[in-house]
């Protein structure tokens, strides 16, 4: 039997120490008592696919953009996750972000047609692809859609510091007082005036007890443009928005609706899904999220208020309507009742890198669905247990 040794010099690491999760809704640390801002409140979070940035949305309308220590210099060194395994070494640290930049990425808003408000919370980040070194964003609140580009930029800047109790010898500050001085300028030694220029140099101007130091220094900034905005495509309140696989297009849904985008043109898109009935009084659910296959540019999924996921294939016909499968739960598939109604609901899903597997979040519990296996979840991880009970006492507990 062949027994294989691992080499003297590779030696297990200590795993890191785990994370202290908690939950918390605004930046910084806030006191018991302290006041929160509803303007502060996070209301959209999304990890760049490099795993390098994070944009956090507020209900203020700002985007924040966060990156890790090392981003710029691990850009495009990315590894499957086989090849992870099969490395010895393990990372003794947990990511740490830090702030990068951050815009004003919506303002409140009026239409004047429907007299209504428009909120300038952003409902939905996500990340476009990268074609250049530049960082291409899409966020959204209720009505509006814009990309913007995150672009670093070197700027020089003048800095002033005070340096208390310093001296400079005066041979020292001679030779800087001569380096800024031609030869005509230099006061000649014949009848003494040299010694007397020297011994003014050094006590007027040396020996204070402090100096003021301006020097200019280089600095990585970012700043953010806004490149497009996408408006007037819909008449209900925008859910969530997709960038496609072709890194061309995207999605945005809202309750009844899902249009396709070309990212390079503002002021048109394709209505391709259309829920709304003839007669509103008919209506029996609505969308409550989209989302584009990671590898296939033809395919997409959305989830309903009723529990079912739905995979069309734009290849079929110019409105899908028919989806290409459904997956549904069998456990809500008999009797409803308000309760299930509640419970049921998906408020979000999200494909797995390889499109195999959605993941979906209800009410009650997330589900990972294979999406060849449409009867039933292949695991179902139970979140909210303790409320159950709750909310078949009361539904109106759940809102």
């Amino acid at each position: 039997m062949n027994f294989s040794t691992r080499h003297p010099s590779t030696r297990a690491s200590p795993s890191p120490p785990p994370l202290e999760w908690k939950f918390s809704q605004v930046f910084g640390e806030k006191a018991p008592d302290e006041d929160i801002q509803d303007v502060d409140i996070i209301s959209a979070v999304e990890f760049e696919k490099s795993g390098d940035y994070v944009a956090v949305g507020d209900r203020g309308g700002r985007v924040i953009i966060f990156e890790t220590k090392h981003g710029k210099d691990t850009a495009g060194q990315h590894y499957s996750r086989n090849h992870l395994e099969q490395l010895e070494f393990v990372s003794l640290s947990h990511p740490k972000y830090q702030y990068k930049t951050e815009f004003q990425s919506h303002e409140p808003e009026f239409d004047y047609l429907k007299s209504v408000e428009i909120e300038e919370k952003i409902n939905k980040v996500k990340w476009c692809t990268r074609p250049n070194g530049s960082l291409f964003i899409l966020s959204t609140n209720d009505k509006t859609i814009k990309l913007w580009k995150i672009k670093d930029q070197n700027v020089k800047k003048a800095k002033e510091m005070d340096l208390p109790h310093q001296f400079v010898s005066s041979e020292n500050a001679l030779l800087a007082e001569r380096s800024f001085m031609s030869e005509q300028d230099i006061p000649s030694s014949v009848n003494g005036n040299y010694q007397e220029w020297k011994e003014n140099v050094v006590n007027n101007t040396f020996l204070s007890q402090e100096m003021h130091s301006k020097f200019a220094y280089n600095e990585d900034t970012a700043y953010a443009r806004c490149r497009r905005g996408y408006a007037h495509a819909h008449d209900f309140n925008i859910k969530s928005i997709s960038n496609n696989s072709d890194g061309e297009t995207f999605i945005s849904a809202d309750d009844l609706r899902i249009n396709l985008w070309n990212l390079e043109i503002s002021n048109q898109s394709f209505n391709i899904i259309d829920m709304k009935p003839s007669n509103m009084e008919d209506l029996t659910e609505v969308i409550t999220s989209a989302e584009f296959h990671p590898i296939h540019c033809n395919l997409l999924a959305y989830s309903s208020s009723r529990g079912f996921i739905r995979i069309v294939d734009m290849r079929q016909s110019a409105l899908c309507d028919y989806s290409a499968r459904m997956l549904q739960d069998v456990e809500f598939q008999g009797s409803r009742s308000f309760f299930t109604e509640i419970v049921a609901s998906i408020s979000d899903i999200k494909f797995s890198h390889d499109g195999r597997h959605i993941l979906s979040r209800d009410y009650m519990n997330l589900k990972l669905w294979d999406v060849h296996m449409d009867s039933s979840p292949v695991a179902t991880f139970k979140i909210h247990e303790h409320l159950r009970p709750k909310v078949s006492e009361d539904p109106s507990y759940a809102y």
